[in-house]
């Protein structure tokens, strides 16, 4: 799923904390100053009593405090003060904070004038505190721009491969370094009409060519894709559809439409090109908040009872395994991106060994997923005169007990709450272009795919086909749904045993 990029002042978290900081600070400072200093100047004889050090602790001030917040937070989305701002220059920049930290003062002017408490405070200490605002403000705005488009860190940015001809290939590694503003991470640059794997342009690899940039795509983490092209071949359209069936977020620099439209489209900037954005399906940063919300909370109480479940399964999983308590394995994440997701053992230590020699039992004949009806590998489970016997480690998986450590991958950010199963590697080695649109959300500790059947699911296609319809269909209130359903499954299967 594509994380719409915001036009409001939602995607500048950043700056708007930096603000509020700057503001307090201005707060603070000039009513220190002014009540215990400037402000003595003008009483007779320059009386020396001291005044409170704290504003808060004065109602009128602790009031005034708390308005300003709201002010700079209806300024803020008013204005859009901080709209595009790693795009401006200083001489602009100088221009709007001035505007911003004025349109500030004047609303906690009309809030005094409006409330009858203007002859009350302090005229200095107000005049002090917008000087003291834009003195702080924009050094701290353009050292945070600084920092920002000088930094090294990706960290948690998304992955974006460059598609393009050889010819253009030098001029958008340029652009990209001189117009990353949304800070994506280039993991590399597909030359689609020459043989150039291996080399650097402008010190980023080439990884891909013509031939095997699809198999790079479906095996490497990439969120996103752009594409440029002088003139558009049926080739190079080919190509761009492969990667919007595949689910990953292509930008193509405005030459054509892509003739997907049952996929999201919108125009929007990337690195100072006008591009064509198509996608699964897209969410605003609001909807992705609310999202992230609710997997902390829930991956919070998650880990709590998991904690509490730890002691006891440990005691369970040592009398009948002796071995370590927690199971660990690389998964495939959204885009490709490879994460360890942590369960409670409920199979032998020898499990991953002895899967090759269990695999001709498979219920999924296309082996794009693996199950047995009856699993020897899982702790407890055994054949008593030729019919199966069912152990602890069954039941455990009965009862979806083993599940419960993912809520720290929840926490970390690898997996939500509700998403798709994240496949092994071996799993994935396995994937079809279609089969990666899977991989287009974060995946989940549950999803459609567990509340409508699941294990009587056995053909993988149908699986793919949940997964997507899914991702297409993504609202919170469908979470909600699934959550709830979740919970009712679970109720069912344990009623069923």
């Amino acid at each position: 799923m594509y994380k719409k990029q915001s036009t409001g002042w939602f995607k500048h978290y950043d700056f708007i904390f930096i603000d509020l900081i700057c503001l307090h600070l201005a707060f603070f400072l000039s009513y220190f100053l002014y009540q215990n200093g400037l402000g003595q100047l003008f009483k007779p004889g320059f009386a020396r009593a001291m005044h409170p050090f704290i504003p808060y602790a004065d109602p009128l001030y602790r009031n005034m405090a708390i308005f300003i917040v709201l002010a700079e937070l209806v300024v803020t989305l008013l204005t859009g003060s901080f709209r595009g701002v790693l795009r401006r220059r200083w001489k602009k920049e100088l221009v709007i904070m001035l505007r911003h930290t004025l349109a500030v003062f004047l609303l906690a002017t009309l809030y005094l004038f409006s409330t009858q408490e203007a002859d009350l405070y302090s005229r200095g200490t107000l005049y002090l505190m917008w000087v003291f605002y834009f003195a702080f403000l924009y050094p701290a705005v353009l050292l945070r721009k600084h920092a920002i488009l000088h930094g090294h860190s990706y960290r948690g940015r998304p992955s974006l491969l460059v598609v393009t001809t050889s010819d253009l290939a030098e001029d958008v590694a340029n652009h990209f370094s001189t117009y990353n503003f949304t800070r994506v991470r280039l993991c590399g640059i597909a030359v689609v009409d020459k043989e150039m794997t291996g080399e650097e342009i402008c010190g980023i690899p080439v990884v891909a060519d013509r031939m095997t940039v699809k198999d790079y795509v479906l095996h490497e983490w990439v969120d996103e894709i752009f594409t440029c092209f002088t003139g558009v071949n049926e080739a190079q359209k080919k190509l761009v559809n492969q990667f919007i069936v595949m689910g990953v977020t292509v930008h193509e620099k405005l030459n054509f439409r892509a003739e997907v439209m049952q996929n999201k489209q919108f125009v929007e900037t990337l690195a100072n090109y006008t591009v064509l954005t198509t996608s699964i399906n897209y969410a605003t940063t609001l909807q992705i908040a609310l999202k992230r919300l609710m997997d902390v909370v829930g991956g919070l109480v998650g880990s709590l009872i998991t904690l509490l479940l730890t002691p006891i399964m440990a005691i369970i999983i040592w009398t009948r395994s002796p071995g370590r308590v927690f199971f660990t394995q690389d998964r495939v994440g959204k885009n490709g991106k490879v994460f360890k997701i942590i369960k409670f053992r409920t199979m032998y230590k020898d499990a991953e060994a002895r899967k090759a020699e269990l695999m001709k039992n498979n219920q999924y004949e296309d082996d794009m997923m693996f199950k047995l009806d009856f699993d020897p590998r899982i702790i407890g489970n055994r054949m008593v005169d030729g019919k199966p016997h069912y152990g602890i480690g069954y039941k455990i998986r009965k009862l979806s007990l083993d599940e419960f450590p993912q809520f720290f991958n929840v926490l970390k950010g690898d997996m939500s709450l509700v998403g798709t199963r994240p496949p092994t590697l071996d799993e994935w080695e396995k994937y079809k272009l279609h089969h990666r649109a899977r991989l287009a959300i974060k995946p989940g500790i549950t999803g459609m795919w567990q509340v409508n059947g699941r294990s009587d699911i056995k053909d993988f296609e149908k699986v793919v086909a949940l997964d997507t319809a899914y991702i297409k269909n993504w609202s919170v209130s469908l979470d909600l749904k699934i959550l709830l359903k979740t919970v009712a499954v679970v109720i069912k299967r344990e009623g069923s045993k």
